[in-house]
């Protein structure tokens, strides 16, 4: 067994994930979303014992052993390399901590090394591979996002205030906060007779997103038209929205022009 003795060099990184633990764990016991992260052909057998496999896309193997193994808060496993450079299979010993946070998980990763080079040369790795496992969770947790953005644009045709309410509940947080030119709107109500001022005025009106949005760690842009009742574009704009760690909209800021 490794002791502080034997591994005494460490490193350690802090990091929040866009989603609740239990979805974050999922990739440390699924294989496919093991893959997702640390590329094709990775793998992970969750269990005490089970076998590690990373596959990086260069072709370069890591392997491995789970020491232990308790979901959705820790994982304990070896890593190393079989031809034994920079280190053999049983040479360093990763420890990931998810923890519920605000904004979805806190993971904690420390990695302990037998040498202090390995550890310097890893830093960096840690910090690319994990940029990576956070966007392969938000994708998964986003997966819906161009319909939210879709459902968002069409509350604007909706003429009832309670059933656009219930629609706005649907797919946003009940703080949902919403800015343009002409909002400063904070939860679903004020946002529910805000919609139904605006068909007022512009009697006919509907917004249209044009084109495929983009999304990365929970922001979505999304590009818009909005057209009067005989189809001519009126406006046309930029949306950026903040999708929370459940999947649910919380933040829309409108830029227009």
């Amino acid at each position: 067994m490794h002791t502080n003795e034997t591994l005494p060099y460490a490193l350690e990184r802090l990091v929040v994930i866009g989603a609740p633990p239990e979805t974050v764990f999922r990739y440390f016991t699924d294989s496919a979303r093991w893959a997702a992260w640390w590329g094709a052909g990775s793998a992970i057998d969750a269990r005490p014992g089970g076998r590690v496999l990373v596959r990086h896309p260069n072709g370069v193997e890591a392997v491995g052993e789970i020491r232990e193994i308790r979901s959705p808060e820790r994982i304990v496993f070896t890593f190393g390399y079989p031809g034994g450079k920079p280190m053999p299979p049983e040479g360093s010993l990763v420890t990931i901590g998810l923890e519920p946070h605000a904004q979805g998980t806190l993971l904690k990763l420390r990695h302990e090394f037998a040498e202090e080079g390995p550890r310097n040369d890893f830093v960096q790795g840690w910090r690319f591979q994990l940029s990576l496992f956070a966007n392969a969770v938000a994708n998964e947790v986003n997966a819906g996002a161009a319909d939210a953005v879709d459902m968002w644009f069409a509350l604007w045709t909706i003429p009832d205030e309670g059933s656009r309410a219930e629609a706005i509940a649907r797919i946003a947080s009940p703080e949902v906060r919403f800015r343009d030119r002409y909002s400063l709107l904070d939860g679903i109500e004020e946002l529910a007779i805000h919609i139904g001022a605006a068909q007022r005025f512009m009697p006919g009106i509907r917004m249209e997103r044009q084109g495929e949005i983009r999304h990365c760690l929970g922001t979505v842009l999304a590009d818009w038209v909005v057209r009067t009742s005989d189809g001519s574009a009126r406006m046309k704009g930029t949306n950026v929205f903040q999708i929370g760690p459940r999947g649910k909209i919380e933040a829309v800021t409108g830029i227009s022009g």
